[in-house]
Protein backbone atom coordinates (compact mmCIF):
# COMPACT_ATOMS: atom_id res chain seq x y z
CA UNK A 1 0.00 0.00 0.00
CA UNK A 2 1.34 3.39 -1.01
CA UNK A 3 1.76 6.25 1.43
CA UNK A 4 -1.14 8.18 -0.12
CA UNK A 5 -3.43 5.15 0.09
CA UNK A 6 -2.45 4.63 3.71
CA UNK A 7 -3.19 8.28 4.53
CA UNK A 8 -6.59 8.02 2.77
CA UNK A 9 -7.43 4.92 4.82
CA UNK A 10 -6.57 6.73 8.07
CA UNK A 11 -8.64 9.78 7.06
CA UNK A 12 -11.63 7.58 6.18
CA UNK A 13 -11.48 5.85 9.58
CA UNK A 14 -11.29 9.23 11.35
CA UNK A 15 -14.33 10.51 9.46
CA UNK A 16 -16.26 7.37 10.40
CA UNK A 17 -15.39 7.80 14.09
CA UNK A 18 -16.55 11.44 14.00
CA UNK A 19 -19.80 10.40 12.32
CA UNK A 20 -20.45 7.75 14.99
CA UNK A 21 -19.72 10.27 17.75
CA UNK A 22 -22.10 12.82 16.16
CA UNK A 23 -24.84 10.21 15.86
CA UNK A 24 -24.39 9.26 19.49
CA UNK A 25 -24.64 12.92 20.47
CA UNK A 26 -27.80 13.38 18.43
CA UNK A 27 -29.33 10.30 20.05
CA UNK A 28 -28.44 11.62 23.52
CA UNK A 29 -29.93 15.03 22.70
CA UNK A 30 -33.03 13.35 21.32
CA UNK A 31 -33.40 11.37 24.52
CA UNK A 32 -32.99 14.56 26.53
CA UNK A 33 -35.70 16.24 24.45
CA UNK A 34 -38.03 13.31 25.03
CA UNK A 35 -37.31 13.39 28.74
CA UNK A 36 -38.00 17.10 29.10
CA UNK A 37 -40.64 17.81 26.46
CA UNK A 38 -42.69 14.66 26.87
CA UNK A 39 -42.41 14.05 30.60
CA UNK A 40 -46.19 14.31 31.03
CA UNK A 41 -46.84 11.76 28.30
CA UNK A 42 -44.26 9.38 29.78
CA UNK A 43 -45.74 9.76 33.26
CA UNK A 44 -49.23 9.05 31.90
CA UNK A 45 -47.88 5.99 30.09
CA UNK A 46 -46.27 4.65 33.28
CA UNK A 47 -49.39 5.36 35.35
CA UNK A 48 -51.56 3.68 32.73
CA UNK A 49 -49.33 0.62 32.81
CA UNK A 50 -49.51 0.51 36.62
CA UNK A 51 -53.30 0.81 36.55
CA UNK A 52 -53.52 -1.97 33.98
CA UNK A 53 -51.23 -4.20 36.08
CA UNK A 54 -53.32 -3.44 39.16
CA UNK A 55 -56.55 -4.40 37.35
CA UNK A 56 -54.88 -7.57 36.10
CA UNK A 57 -53.73 -8.52 39.62
CA UNK A 58 -57.21 -7.86 40.99
CA UNK A 59 -58.62 -10.05 38.24
CA UNK A 60 -56.32 -12.92 39.24
CA UNK A 61 -57.23 -12.37 42.90
CA UNK A 62 -60.95 -12.53 42.12
CA UNK A 63 -60.43 -15.80 40.25
CA UNK A 64 -58.56 -17.38 43.16
CA UNK A 65 -60.69 -15.73 45.87
CA UNK A 66 -64.11 -14.92 44.38
CA UNK A 67 -65.75 -11.74 45.78
CA UNK A 68 -68.02 -12.47 48.72
CA UNK A 69 -70.33 -10.55 51.03
CA UNK A 70 -68.38 -8.85 53.81
CA UNK A 71 -70.72 -10.25 56.46
CA UNK A 72 -72.31 -13.56 55.39
CA UNK A 73 -69.86 -14.72 52.71
CA UNK A 74 -72.34 -15.16 49.84
CA UNK A 75 -70.99 -14.42 46.33
CA UNK A 76 -71.26 -10.78 45.22
CA UNK A 77 -70.23 -8.84 42.13
CA UNK A 78 -67.19 -7.11 43.66
CA UNK A 79 -65.11 -7.10 46.82
CA UNK A 80 -66.02 -4.66 49.57
CA UNK A 81 -69.78 -5.06 49.21
CA UNK A 82 -72.79 -6.74 50.74
CA UNK A 83 -75.26 -9.22 49.34
CA UNK A 84 -78.85 -8.06 48.84
CA UNK A 85 -80.05 -9.72 52.04
CA UNK A 86 -77.41 -8.07 54.24
CA UNK A 87 -77.83 -4.75 52.44
CA UNK A 88 -81.55 -4.70 53.24
CA UNK A 89 -80.73 -5.13 56.94
CA UNK A 90 -78.78 -1.86 57.01
CA UNK A 91 -80.73 1.05 58.50
CA UNK A 92 -78.91 4.17 57.37
CA UNK A 93 -79.31 7.28 59.51
CA UNK A 94 -80.59 9.99 57.20
CA UNK A 95 -82.26 13.33 57.85
CA UNK A 96 -84.34 14.21 59.76
CA UNK A 97 -82.08 13.82 62.78
CA UNK A 98 -80.88 15.89 65.72
CA UNK A 99 -78.25 18.31 64.42
CA UNK A 100 -76.14 17.82 67.57
CA UNK A 101 -76.47 14.16 68.57
CA UNK A 102 -77.41 12.78 65.16
CA UNK A 103 -80.31 10.82 66.68
CA UNK A 104 -82.87 9.99 63.97
CA UNK A 105 -86.37 11.45 64.26
CA UNK A 106 -89.45 9.42 63.37
CA UNK A 107 -90.90 12.53 61.69
CA UNK A 108 -89.54 15.82 60.35
CA UNK A 109 -89.84 18.51 63.06
CA UNK A 110 -88.25 21.15 60.84
CA UNK A 111 -84.71 22.39 60.20
CA UNK A 112 -82.30 22.86 63.08
CA UNK A 113 -84.45 21.09 65.70
CA UNK A 114 -82.55 19.43 68.54
CA UNK A 115 -83.52 16.26 70.35
CA UNK A 116 -84.69 16.33 73.95
CA UNK A 117 -81.47 14.55 74.95
CA UNK A 118 -79.29 17.27 73.39
CA UNK A 119 -81.27 20.03 75.09
CA UNK A 120 -81.39 18.38 78.52
CA UNK A 121 -77.74 17.27 78.55
CA UNK A 122 -75.64 19.10 75.93
CA UNK A 123 -72.58 17.03 74.93
CA UNK A 124 -69.00 18.36 75.09
CA UNK A 125 -68.60 17.87 71.33
CA UNK A 126 -70.20 20.11 68.71
CA UNK A 127 -71.96 17.47 66.66
CA UNK A 128 -72.11 13.75 65.99
CA UNK A 129 -72.77 11.85 62.78
CA UNK A 130 -73.15 8.08 62.35
CA UNK A 131 -73.64 5.92 59.29
CA UNK A 132 -76.32 3.49 60.48
CA UNK A 133 -77.92 1.88 63.49
CA UNK A 134 -75.99 -0.84 65.31
CA UNK A 135 -77.91 -3.90 64.15
CA UNK A 136 -78.06 -6.37 61.26
CA UNK A 137 -75.11 -6.30 58.89
CA UNK A 138 -73.72 -3.12 60.47
CA UNK A 139 -73.37 -4.87 63.82
CA UNK A 140 -71.65 -7.81 62.11
CA UNK A 141 -69.18 -5.49 60.35
CA UNK A 142 -68.30 -3.75 63.62
CA UNK A 143 -67.70 -7.07 65.38
CA UNK A 144 -65.61 -8.49 62.54
CA UNK A 145 -63.42 -5.38 62.47
CA UNK A 146 -63.13 -5.08 66.25
CA UNK A 147 -62.79 -8.70 67.36
CA UNK A 148 -62.18 -10.73 64.19
CA UNK A 149 -58.92 -9.19 62.91
CA UNK A 150 -60.77 -8.06 59.77
CA UNK A 151 -58.86 -4.83 59.25
CA UNK A 152 -59.50 -5.29 55.52
CA UNK A 153 -63.06 -4.09 56.19
CA UNK A 154 -61.89 -0.64 57.34
CA UNK A 155 -61.64 0.93 53.83
CA UNK A 156 -65.19 -0.15 52.93
CA UNK A 157 -66.59 1.09 56.25
CA UNK A 158 -64.64 4.34 55.90
CA UNK A 159 -66.26 5.03 52.52
CA UNK A 160 -69.67 4.85 54.20
CA UNK A 161 -68.42 7.16 56.96
CA UNK A 162 -67.11 9.60 54.36
CA UNK A 163 -70.61 9.79 52.92
CA UNK A 164 -72.08 10.53 56.35
CA UNK A 165 -69.51 13.13 57.41
CA UNK A 166 -67.90 14.49 54.24
CA UNK A 167 -69.01 18.06 55.02
CA UNK A 168 -67.00 18.12 58.26
CA UNK A 169 -64.13 15.92 57.11
CA UNK A 170 -63.43 18.32 54.25
CA UNK A 171 -63.12 21.19 56.76
CA UNK A 172 -61.15 19.26 59.38
CA UNK A 173 -57.66 20.32 60.42
CA UNK A 174 -56.90 16.91 61.91
CA UNK A 175 -58.52 13.48 62.24
CA UNK A 176 -58.09 11.79 65.62
CA UNK A 177 -59.10 8.20 66.50
CA UNK A 178 -60.35 7.25 69.96
CA UNK A 179 -57.27 5.54 71.43
CA UNK A 180 -56.93 2.23 73.22
CA UNK A 181 -54.94 1.81 76.40
CA UNK A 182 -51.44 0.55 75.61
CA UNK A 183 -52.05 -2.81 77.30
CA UNK A 184 -55.26 -3.41 75.35
CA UNK A 185 -53.53 -2.33 72.15
CA UNK A 186 -50.72 -4.78 72.94
CA UNK A 187 -53.18 -7.67 73.36
CA UNK A 188 -55.33 -6.79 70.33
CA UNK A 189 -52.42 -5.67 68.09
CA UNK A 190 -54.46 -2.94 66.41
CA UNK A 191 -56.98 -0.19 67.16
CA UNK A 192 -60.15 -0.50 65.08
CA UNK A 193 -60.84 3.25 65.40
CA UNK A 194 -57.34 4.04 64.11
CA UNK A 195 -57.89 1.74 61.12
CA UNK A 196 -61.06 3.64 60.25
CA UNK A 197 -59.36 7.00 60.81
CA UNK A 198 -56.43 6.04 58.59
CA UNK A 199 -58.72 5.07 55.72
CA UNK A 200 -60.78 8.26 56.19
CA UNK A 201 -57.64 10.41 56.18
CA UNK A 202 -56.75 9.01 52.76
CA UNK A 203 -60.26 9.65 51.42
CA UNK A 204 -60.49 13.17 52.85
CA UNK A 205 -56.81 13.99 52.20
CA UNK A 206 -56.56 15.34 55.73
CA UNK A 207 -53.85 14.61 58.33
CA UNK A 208 -54.39 11.90 60.93
CA UNK A 209 -52.87 12.15 64.41
CA UNK A 210 -52.97 8.73 66.04
CA UNK A 211 -50.75 9.48 69.06
CA UNK A 212 -52.06 12.92 69.90
CA UNK A 213 -54.87 11.77 72.19
CA UNK A 214 -53.91 9.00 74.63
CA UNK A 215 -55.81 6.83 77.08
CA UNK A 216 -54.05 7.22 80.41
CA UNK A 217 -56.48 5.16 82.48
CA UNK A 218 -56.87 1.41 82.02
CA UNK A 219 -60.65 1.06 82.03
CA UNK A 220 -62.76 -2.07 82.06
CA UNK A 221 -64.69 -2.98 78.93
CA UNK A 222 -67.83 -0.91 78.37
CA UNK A 223 -69.82 -3.93 77.16
CA UNK A 224 -72.79 -4.65 79.43
CA UNK A 225 -72.55 -1.42 81.44
CA UNK A 226 -75.40 1.07 81.70
CA UNK A 227 -74.99 4.76 80.89
CA UNK A 228 -74.05 5.83 84.43
CA UNK A 229 -71.43 3.09 84.85
CA UNK A 230 -69.97 3.76 81.39
CA UNK A 231 -69.51 7.46 82.21
CA UNK A 232 -67.81 6.63 85.52
CA UNK A 233 -65.61 4.02 83.83
CA UNK A 234 -64.04 6.47 81.33
CA UNK A 235 -64.00 9.61 83.49
CA UNK A 236 -60.53 11.13 83.22
CA UNK A 237 -59.37 8.36 80.91
CA UNK A 238 -58.06 10.59 78.09
CA UNK A 239 -55.58 13.41 77.71
CA UNK A 240 -53.77 15.27 74.94
CA UNK A 241 -50.01 14.96 75.20
CA UNK A 242 -48.49 18.22 76.37
CA UNK A 243 -45.87 18.24 73.62
CA UNK A 244 -48.60 17.95 70.96
CA UNK A 245 -51.11 20.51 72.21
CA UNK A 246 -50.19 22.83 69.34
CA UNK A 247 -51.75 20.31 66.93
CA UNK A 248 -55.11 20.78 68.68
CA UNK A 249 -55.09 24.43 69.76
CA UNK A 250 -57.63 26.36 67.70
CA UNK A 251 -58.13 23.43 65.30
CA UNK A 252 -61.22 21.69 63.96
CA UNK A 253 -60.97 18.07 65.03
CA UNK A 254 -62.92 15.06 63.74
CA UNK A 255 -62.95 12.32 66.38
CA UNK A 256 -63.36 8.78 64.99
CA UNK A 257 -64.88 5.77 66.77
CA UNK A 258 -66.54 2.57 65.60
CA UNK A 259 -69.76 2.69 67.67
CA UNK A 260 -71.66 5.39 69.55
CA UNK A 261 -73.59 3.85 72.45
CA UNK A 262 -74.33 6.06 75.47
CA UNK A 263 -71.70 8.58 74.42
CA UNK A 264 -69.53 8.07 77.49
CA UNK A 265 -66.31 7.32 75.57
CA UNK A 266 -66.55 10.09 72.97
CA UNK A 267 -67.72 12.54 75.67
CA UNK A 268 -64.60 11.89 77.74
CA UNK A 269 -62.35 12.08 74.68
CA UNK A 270 -64.03 15.29 73.48
CA UNK A 271 -63.55 16.94 76.87
CA UNK A 272 -59.84 16.18 76.70
CA UNK A 273 -59.63 17.73 73.22
CA UNK A 274 -61.57 20.81 74.28
CA UNK A 275 -59.37 21.25 77.37
CA UNK A 276 -56.38 21.22 75.04
CA UNK A 277 -57.91 24.11 73.09
CA UNK A 278 -59.72 22.45 70.17
CA UNK A 279 -61.98 25.00 68.49
CA UNK A 280 -64.46 22.39 67.29
CA UNK A 281 -64.94 18.65 67.78
CA UNK A 282 -67.07 16.60 65.40
CA UNK A 283 -67.61 12.95 66.32
CA UNK A 284 -67.97 10.52 63.42
CA UNK A 285 -68.81 6.86 64.04
CA UNK A 286 -69.72 3.93 61.85
CA UNK A 287 -72.65 2.74 63.97
CA UNK A 288 -75.05 4.16 66.54
CA UNK A 289 -76.62 1.93 69.19
CA UNK A 290 -80.05 3.14 70.17
CA UNK A 291 -80.25 0.99 73.33
CA UNK A 292 -79.13 2.04 76.81
CA UNK A 293 -77.26 -1.21 77.44
CA UNK A 294 -75.12 -3.07 74.88
CA UNK A 295 -75.06 -6.74 75.78
CA UNK A 296 -72.75 -7.99 73.01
Amino acid sequence: MSLSECWEHISQASRERKLVAQNRGHCFIARMKINWRHRGELRALVQGGYAHALRLSHGFRDVIYPPSCATCGLPVAANGGLCSGCWHSVRFIERPYCEVLGLPFSYDPGPGILSAEAIADPPPFDRLRAVATHDGAVRDLVHRLKYGDRTDLAPMMARWMWRAGSEFLAQADVIVPVPLHRWRLFSRQYNQSAELARALARLAERPMASGLLVRVKRTQKQVGLNAKDRAANVRGAFKVLERRRDEVLGRRVVLIDDVYTTGATVNAASRALKRAGAAEVTVLTFAMALADIIST
